[in-house]
């Protein structure tokens, strides 16, 4: 047999397996960038929303719990006790702050318990207490922690509105939260749904100081260190100015009044999210305040009985 009948057939030419060449592999990582670059605002702005709103719940929750002490005791809770006035932001005197009497209705029973409010927010005996962090007084947006390096101090991030002016905390106050204040709902002439209650307050790094602390003038001391069992700067806030990364006032109007008032100088409401602060008025409600919104409107809703008809806002 010849062999010439077992030839095989010539194998098939191979072909080149295409591939991606550098300029479409740049163009794609390119691509890829820009999307990221786009999509990582979106992810931002929807956490911060998240935040937002967390915040806004824990307004509400401060709201009613000075609405459940109000259905107890017919008056809203004092904003802060002390002999005399002005509060000035040292620590003398007693300064125990509404946060302190609300304690039962923020489920806070034992803490209410532990703390001697004869002795006052500045004693020894009150120590532990004041070194507790509640978490309804915590803004997720802020940065600065709620508690100081020592775990001695906790702050808080919500305070009462006391009146509609910078002004010394005192009994004269046109606020619902003020000195040994006990203002009923019947008292606020103006109506609940136009009279802030409660807001959110800033406190920087540089106010987080233990009872013992000095330094920089009492303004920016004591009152800020005791954080929610203080009296003064911590717990309680006027409408006057808001404290931001872009206030409703400009921030040199409130450096002089700081300078001018020195220890009796309290501040504004104030915040973390970007556009403006969530506030809870006496009616219960809550409502994000924008930055651009009228101080004059603002300063008519830290009033509880001006007796002005205030625009929609």
């Amino acid at each position: 047999m010849s062999l010439d009948c077992f030839a095989f057939a010539p194998a098939a030419p191979r072909r080149n397996q295409p591939g991606f060449t550098l300029v479409e592999l740049l163009v794609v990582i390119a691509i890829i960038g820009v999307l990221v670059a786009l999509l990582l605002p979106a992810v931002q702005a929807a956490r911060e929303a998240a935040r937002r709103v967390s915040c806004l719940n824990n307004v509400a929750q401060l709201g009613l719990s000075l609405h459940n002490y109000e259905f107890h005791f017919e008056t809203l809770p004092p904003g802060v006790t002390n002999a005399d006035g002005p509060i000035r932001n040292e620590p003398q005197g007693t300064h125990v702050s509404w946060i302190v009497k609300v304690l039962p209705y923020l489920e806070q029973n034992i803490l209410l318990q532990r703390f001697d409010q004869a002795a006052g927010a500045y004693a020894d005996a009150n120590a532990q207490v004041r070194a507790v962090p509640i978490s309804v007084l915590q803004c997720s947006s802020d940065p600065v922690p709620y508690i100081n390096e020592g775990g001695t101090i906790a702050r808080s991030g919500y305070a009462g509105c006391y009146h509609d002016t910078e002004a010394p905390i005192d009994k004269d106050n046109h606020g619902l939260l003020y000195l040994n204040s006990k203002v009923r709902f019947s008292q606020i002439y103006d109506g609940t749904t136009v009279t802030i209650l409660v807001s959110e307050a800033l406190t920087t790094t540089g106010g987080l100081r233990s009872s013992a602390g000095g330094g920089m003038p009492a303004a920016r001391g004591i009152g800020d260190g005791l954080g929610w069992v203080s009296g003064t700067r911590s717990t309680l806030r006027n409408t006057s100015v808001v404290e931001q990364g872009q206030p409703f006032l400009p921030l040199p109007a409130v450096q002089d009044e700081r300078e001018k008032s020195g220890s009796l100088f309290v501040g504004g409401f104030g915040s973390y999210h970007p556009g403006g602060v969530n506030v809870g008025f006496a009616d219960g409600s809550t409502r994000f305040l924008n930055k651009v919104m009228d101080p004059a409107v603002l300063r008519l809703l830290g009033n509880r009985a001006d007796g002005e008809i205030v625009k929609p806002f």
